[in-house]
């Protein structure tokens, strides 16, 4: 296929191949048959991680968070606007660091919350602390 993307099933974790073209067109996975894009953060774990961080053709901002987490809470509907608005050119997911700690561990998460964004399973940029939808948007595009 020319000019495809492959891109990770939320749902499902397949990892499905698709014109780059049509991604804005509400492609379903063709496993699942969900929607690739839902305009919502993923939900990863320890063992889905590497699989949408790494085997995704479009960048990834992973947010590192926790439930006890107070700045966490204030984000979480910011960051949750900023995937509806950042989809289907981003993947927008998060990390619950109390739960999938191995992996929090792996990338030295040491205050929460924590953006990352990843490009082809590399991490490319980090930002500490709290943000809003606009600066979480504008970072994004700034690192991407």
């Amino acid at each position: 296929m020319p000019d495809s993307k492959h891109i990770v099933c939320p749902n499902c974790n397949a990892t499905n191949r698709l014109p780059a073209d049509r991604l804005a067109a509400g492609p379903k996975c063709g496993k699942c048959g969900e929607k690739i894009f839902a305009g919502h953060p993923v939900e990863l774990t320890d063992s889905s991680f590497m699989k949408h961080v790494g085997r995704s053709d479009i960048p990834v901002v992973v947010d590192f968070w926790a439930p006890w987490c107070g700045p966490c809470k204030m984000m979480a509907p910011q960051f949750e606007q900023a995937a509806a608005e950042l989809e289907p050119t981003m993947r927008l997911a998060k990390l619950n660091t109390e739960n999938e700690q191995a992996t929090a561990a792996r990338f030295n998460i040491r205050s929460i919350p924590t953006l990352v964004l990843f490009r082809n399973g590399r991490e490319v940029a980090r930002q500490p602390g709290a943000m809003g939808a606009a600066d979480i948007v504008r970072w994004v595009k700034a690192n991407s």
